[in-house]
């Protein structure tokens, strides 16, 4: 029976941020999964967090309020047990005698008003705040891994400079004295990763020196230098701690560590081994489950981008290519659209190698090539098991790009990637594979190449002073020009070197009647990329110089990660 609509749902549609059916429909799937409507409309991107919080304001008279402005430091985080907190997602924001003045972002409970007030022996009242800016500020107030870092001593790590570099590997391994010390040690440095928000982590032994480095926000740099006779106790224990053999120093390996850093949170960590002249050089990559349901909003498509991807989503069938160099984001970009169309009316299967992070409600495949299981093989079996939607993690060979193209022309959407430069390669990459130019014409939907650019830190940004000539000779457009200031970096103590975070820069273009054509005469990618300038797509240069423009970006970072 459909439920009679009351309350914030009924408040969603009359201000227009969900239609009649819609919230119909999401109030079921909120109250099947026994989550509060306005959280699952926020968490599956549905509605804009500002706007929710907005809405939720007037619906129940309550004031409207900006955690931005509030330091964590003041919180009354002592006066509501931490179990309340996380279980509600409330913020305690101010104690003022008996009056305790509760943040929440649904006040619709008023239960959950009761339970607060009899735990604390406070009178509540109500301010609303974003939801997302809730999730945020609990996870950063009861995150554990700064009290982690804390608990190392400076002394314990200086004895690792101590050990002798003459030792055999085994007998430094059953040495108690230098144990702990390199145990502590790795830890460190994986805390400290995710601190600083790396994406990766490497640990490199050379013949004299040894170092440790992160990438972040795409750049890596060198963050300790433990001594070099410590290499093969660091490996070791990153090994055993990865579920490898650490008896095997002459191939690869590939693992995985699962490390919980507070009670309602742990980090994945996808581990690499490759034997070197001097060593394993061990590489991490930090698995970030958030990462893929940021939502399509936070990515940085520009919004004619954005509703051509959603468009292309929409479609029952056909095929979406996702290109660009590894560490593109292309995965996130996927997921992305994976969790927009993840609902329980259809079945979506994905090849991937390997799996990163797990989608729920989605059936991931690794693919073991060892085995005989690749992408190829993988398909063959999506395509018996009643798939709607497939997922190819990349398609490497003709074989798989022929599977792939009869899955999308039969009725099913099949997402995948490739490592190319640009759109127009994208096509003659396939061409050159062996795919006929007439199924790529006729199944292609859309293609996005992208990269990642690092953002300018909005604490310490600065406006550049650059000649307007100079400008239109590095390809800016008058109509880019007036759009607002250009800056650079600076740096400060709350980003790197003038640098917090990265953005998408997209380039994304439709298979048009003109593109069709030119694909069917088997053109070359000079003749497709002119054909979608006319069309008015944008090329990733002329996307990242419009993010130069809107003040997100620096010009140095579009040069770093774009050609001219």
């Amino acid at each position: 029976m459909t439920p009679k609509l009351t309350g914030l749902a009924l408040r969603f549609v009359v201000d227009g941020l969900l239609s009649n059916e819609q919230a119909e429909q999401v109030l079921n799937e909120a109250r099947k999964k026994q989550q509060p409507f306005l959280h699952y409309c926020v968490e599956q991107q549905l509605i804009d967090p500002s706007k929710a919080a907005m809405a939720a304001a007037d619906e129940f008279g309550l004031p409207l309020f900006d955690l931005n402005a509030m330091d964590p430091e003041q919180l009354a985080k002592e006066s509501i047990e931490r179990k309340l907190v996380e279980k509600h997602r409330i913020i305690p924001l101010y104690k003022r005698g008996k009056r305790l003045i509760l943040g929440v972002s649904d006040p619709s409970n008023p239960a959950v008003v009761d339970e607060i007030k009899f735990a604390t022996g406070l009178q509540i009242e109500l301010l609303v705040l974003e939801h997302n800016k809730v999730q945020a500020l609990i996870e950063k107030l009861y995150d554990d891994s700064s009290k982690m870092l804390a608990e190392f001593n400076e002394d314990e790590l200086a004895n690792l400079e101590n050990v002798n570099s003459q030792e055999e590997q085994k007998a430094d391994l059953n040495d108690p004295s230098t144990e702990a010390p390199v145990v502590k040690f790795v830890n460190q440095m994986l805390l400290t990763a995710i601190k600083r928000g790396a994406s990766d982590l490497h640990f490199e032994p050379y013949e004299k020196t040894y170092r440790v480095r992160f990438r972040v926000d795409g750049v890596l740099e060198t963050v300790n230098k433990p001594p070099v006779a410590l290499a093969p106790k660091i490996s070791a224990r990153l090994k055993v701690i990865s579920g490898m053999d650490i008896a095997e120093r002459r191939v690869p390996q590939d693992g995985r560590i699962k490390l919980k850093v507070s009670a309602n949170k742990s980090i994945d960590f996808r581990v690499n081994t490759l034997p070197t002249l001097w060593g394993e050089k061990i590489v991490l990559r930090i698995l970030d489950a958030s990462a893929a349901k940021m939502g399509i909003d936070s990515l940085g498509y520009e919004p004619e981008q954005k509703e051509m991807y959603l468009s292309a989503l929409s479609k029952p069938q056909g095929m979406i290519l996702v290109t660009g160099p590894t560490g593109s984001g292309k995965t996130v970009s996927l997921y992305t659209g994976l969790n927009i169309l993840n609902t329980e009316g259809v079945n979506i299967s994905t090849a991937e190698d390997p799996v990163e992070i797990n989608l729920e409600g989605i059936n991931q495949v690794n693919v073991r090539p060892k085995v005989g299981l690749d992408f190829a093989e993988a398909l063959k079996s999506f395509l018996r098991q009643d798939p709607d939607i497939i997922m190819v993690g990349e398609i490497r060979d003709l074989e798989t790009a022929s599977i792939a193209i009869k899955a999308a022309q039969t009725g099913h959407m099949v997402m995948s990637t490739l490592h190319t430069n640009s759109a127009g390669e994208t096509i003659t990459r396939l061409l050159n594979m062996g795919v006929p130019s007439f199924n790529l014409a006729t199944t292609v939907n859309l293609i996005i190449a992208q990269r990642l650019a690092r953002r300018l830190c909005n604490h310490c940004k600065k406006p550049a002073d650059y000649p307007k000539e100079a400008l239109l000779k590095q390809g800016f457009t008058e109509a880019m020009l007036a759009k607002g200031q250009i800056f650079e970096p600076v740096g400060c103590d709350k980003c790197n070197n003038g640098y917090k975070g990265r953005v998408g820069i997209y380039e994304v273009v439709k298979i048009t009647p003109a593109v069709s054509r030119i694909i069917m005469e088997e053109g070359n990618a000079l003749q497709l990329n002119e054909q979608f300038g006319k069309e008015g797509f944008n090329s990733l240069r002329l996307s990242g110089l419009d993010k130069v423009a809107q003040g997100v970006t620096s010009l140095q970072e579009v040069n770093r990660v774009t050609i001219d």
